[in-house]
């Protein structure tokens, strides 16, 4: 594959991921109705089961195949920057490829600990809510939640950008915001997970869309 096809690929990689973002939080948010907290535990595994299929794809979609196309933005991102600024250039390439395994990892958890837990829910329903607040933990640790390694990996793209000419200024300084706002979810306020999950579509549409119309590196 050669450098402009990568840059393209790289492109078209980032639009998907701001696409697959704005799927996750319309369904989330608009179409799935959960449960309220005095809900008992056999409603929530009646959720649960009654939405098996939508549920599994999301957890499939939003972080399975976020990260697998994450994979192509990453490398192309780091071949965008590699001449410039070699050693900086690497630190992102691993922070995006941490974050990578990190992402698909919570979604394959969560896809099996979905499927488990509703099995187990039809003699144990109160054990089974149980185990799936704890899978529920550890996706959420891993990369549902806590994003700090994406936050990170954001960071050093956007100085990258703003020490070059690849990308314009405005766009790395969103990104810079972004980046701070998904370093800050290390303390348990969903205020900045939201930051960074809207300011990320904004983010990746626009990368996307400079990598489309520029897949020449200088």
């Amino acid at each position: 594959m050669g450098e402009r096809s990568l840059q393209k690929f790289g492109g078209l990689s980032a639009i998907l991921e701001a696409l697959i973002y704005i799927s996750a939080f319309v369904v989330y948010g608009g179409v799935l109705v959960y449960p309220d907290t005095e809900a008992s535990a056999q409603e929530h595994l009646n959720f649960l089961a009654d939405n098996q299929l939508i549920l599994s794809l999301l957890n499939f979609t939003s972080y399975v195949l976020f990260g697998i196309v994450l994979v192509v933005l990453v490398l192309a991102l780091h071949h965008r920057f590699k001449k410039e600024n070699p050693i900086l250039s690497k630190m992102a390439f691993v922070f995006g490829y941490v974050w990578v395994g990190l992402v698909i990892a919570s979604g394959m958890i969560a896809n099996i600990g979905l499927s488990s837990v509703i099995g187990m829910g039809e003699s144990h329903p109160i054990k089974a809510i149980q185990v799936f607040s704890s899978i529920n933990i550890v996706t959420e640790g891993l990369g549902g939640g806590n994003e700090i390694i994406g936050g990170l990996w954001v960071l050093l793209v956007s100085v990258l950008s703003l020490r070059g000419k690849q990308i314009p200024k405005g766009i790395s300084i969103l990104g810079l915001l972004v980046a701070i706002a998904g370093i800050l979810t290390v303390y348990p306020l969903d205020i900045f997970k939201e930051i960074f999950g809207l300011g990320q579509i904004v983010w990746f549409l626009a990368i996307g869309i400079i990598m489309l119309r520029r897949p020449s590196v200088d």
